[in-house]
């Protein structure tokens, strides 16, 4: 009977682990689902929505195939549409039965007979990433449905029409843990029923002895030998020898081991989806963050996208340095840092001597504060550091700026970090707000601080500002003051006989202020100041000669003047400036950058 359990655990053993295994194999079904994206039209861009892309749930891979080169680029949604917003484009959205659909979208506000705007999309400022391939692009991706991705040729050619997107399939079969380990399992108890067996029938035998036949009178020694091995061969147990085990019962000891095998393999294949879920899905606990408001909007720019960003700019702005090409200056930078680069460029050209402007750091950004704001224009503030020859780390402060949502962004201020510590700011996936011009939120407003400050650099301490500037332990004013005491003092050794006379002054730049808020309600405010100074002669027989000053001699094209000469710097400055009602009240310089802007003659 024993017998015929063990068959019969052998069988339903097999049927077990066969069916578990079957599970995970023949009838798992496929383990990738794939959607082919038509297009509507021959637009040259197609946006994949990211309700498409999470359609299904895990990472999303991309494939898009078309003669040339194939481009794809991924980044929120409203800002991909705000940059499509001027011509037109294949949109693949779900429709109410979330099925995939594509129309064609056309450009926003167009007026009639206009044509759709084309430009290549490679290279854009807006892209958290971007991908080329010639002719196929397959490309991994994890997006949230509040991301979409662009895919598109050169942006005049028609948008790549083999367009895909693959999910992976999560199918779980729960029963097919249970029916491998208890197959094993089973087997297990098979074996030792069927060991039972075979040890049960061998007891009920029990020992039998037979005669040994009579041995014929004339025996040679070899047929003793024979007839030895003949009885060894029945179990008969000779006399002189210990009896010896059956080779088949050496054998049957190893039968469980393949046995147990199979089942550590088979039990080996199984996950956590092959089993069944009892306790249901766990339930994430919220915790508490920065942000409790649902109006938030996002940052500007990713810490990632920031070092991209920097390094376009550092790589164009050396380029133009080298070439003395203020238009290609111009792509990466506006305001202060054009104009005074646009100057040294026209110093070089004439003095061999002349030096180019400090090189921006294409690299080693340690702060990184976006504006968060979904419009334009957008404003981030960095800080990265770079190492000199000396092995001193020089750190750069710069705000950067983008106009609309074509643009890339430029440089608008930039200066070196002079201060011990910079204010604590919020982190760069949050973001900060930026502080209006006119705001009365902080102890002074931006479009006020340039003002005060350069009636400071004028008046020292007899400045009515001057209470609101903490002038102790600022490099600036300081060095400003030498530099005029010395400049006055060479200029009345040439100008014997009170025959000259040289001023300074100092107002407010053209340039707008930039300024993003503080985790302590305070703001950082960039802003820039003019400084001249101005030579002129005191008597009708007197001239201004430029005798020791090549760089007034090669702006103005003249060697003397009898009208004088105005020479212009241009200082970019970092503030840090409290809010209403903070305890340390005093606004305090963070940095700064200096450069001749100009030199000109004295009119009549």
């Amino acid at each position: 009977m024993r017998f015929v359990w063990a068959v019969a655990a052998f069988v339903l053993a097999a049927v077990m682990i066969a069916s578990g295994v079957a599970q995970r194999t023949l009838f798992q079904g496929p383990k990738i689902e794939t959607t082919a994206i038509e297009s509507a039209g021959s637009a040259s861009y197609t946006l994949i929505d990211g309700a498409v892309l999470n359609r299904l749930p895990g990472a999303q891979t991309l494939r898009a195939a078309a003669d040339g080169t194939v481009f794809a680029a991924y980044g929120r949604t409203a800002d991909l549409k705000a940059w499509l917003s001027d011509t037109e484009y294949n949109a693949v959205t779900l429709d109410k039965d979330s099925q995939v659909q594509t129309e064609l979208v056309g450009p926003a506000d167009a007026a009639e007979g206009d044509d759709p705007q084309h430009r290549d999309p490679a290279g854009a400022d807006l892209w958290l990433d971007e991908f080329q391939q010639d002719d196929i692009l397959i490309e991994p991706l994890q997006l949230p449905d509040t991301m979409s991705v662009l895919v598109a040729t050169n942006g005049t050619d028609p948008a790549p029409a083999d367009l895909s997107v693959t999910w992976p399939v999560h199918r779980s079969t729960p029963w097919a843990g249970p029916l491998i380990v208890g197959g094993s399992i089973l087997m297990l108890v098979g074996v030792f029923l069927y060991i039972l067996g075979i040890r049960r029938m061998r007891r009920s035998r029990g020992p039998r002895r037979k005669a040994l036949p009579p041995l014929p009178d004339a025996q040679t020694e070899d047929q003793t030998a024979d007839l030895s091995v003949e009885q060894a061969d029945k179990g008969v147990i000779s006399a002189g020898e210990p009896a010896k085990a059956p080779a088949r019962r050496r054998r049957r000891a190893f039968v469980a081991i393949p046995v147990v095998l199979v089942g550590t393999l088979a039990f080996s294949g199984c996950t956590a989806d092959a089993w069944p879920q009892f306790g249901g899905s766990p339930t994430p606990t919220p915790t508490e963050t920065v942000v409790d408001t649902g109006d938030t909007q996002p940052p500007a720019v990713t810490t990632s996208q920031a070092d991209r960003i920097l390094a376009r700019i550092s790589k164009t702005v050396a380029q133009a340095d080298e070439k003395k090409d203020a238009k290609l200056a111009a792509t990466r930078l506006a305001g202060a840092p054009l104009a005074e680069r646009k100057t040294n460029y026209t110093l070089r050209k004439e003095i061999s001597k002349e030096a180019a402007l400090s090189a921006l750091p294409a690299s080693g950004l340690k702060v990184v504060l976006p504006q968060a704001y979904e419009g334009w224009p957008r404003t981030v503030l960095m800080v990265a550091d770079e190492k000199k020859d000396d092995d001193t780390v020089e750190s750069t402060l710069m705000m950067i700026s983008q106009a609309d949502p074509w643009s890339p962004y430029k440089l608008t201020y930039t200066g070196r970090l002079e201060a011990s510590s910079l204010p604590d700011v919020a982190p760069a996936y949050l973001g900060a707000t930026a502080v209006q011009p006119d705001s009365s939120f902080l102890v002074m407003p931006p479009a006020d601080i340039a003002a005060a400050y350069a009636d400071v650099i004028d008046k020292g301490d007899k400045s009515a500002s001057a209470a609101q500037f903490d002038t102790d332990e600022d490099p600036f004013l300081k060095g400003v003051a030498t530099k005029r005491k010395e400049q006055l003092a060479e200029f009345n050794k040439t100008a014997k006989k009170k025959t000259g006379s040289l001023k300074f002054a100092a107002a407010a730049g053209s340039e707008p202020p930039l300024a993003l808020a503080t985790l302590e309600s305070g703001a950082i405010v960039a802003v820039s100041v003019h400084e001249t100074e101005t030579a002129k002669p005191t008597n009708d027989d007197a001239v201004i000669k430029l005798d020791n000053n090549p760089r007034a001699e090669a702006l103005t094209g003249v060697k003397e003047s009898q009208t004088g000469f105005t020479t212009t710097y241009s200082d970019q400055l970092f503030f840090y400036v409290p809010g209403v009602g903070s305890t340390d009240a005093q606004i305090r310089l963070l940095g700064y950058s200096s450069n001749i802007l100009g030199v000109k003659v004295v009119s009549k």
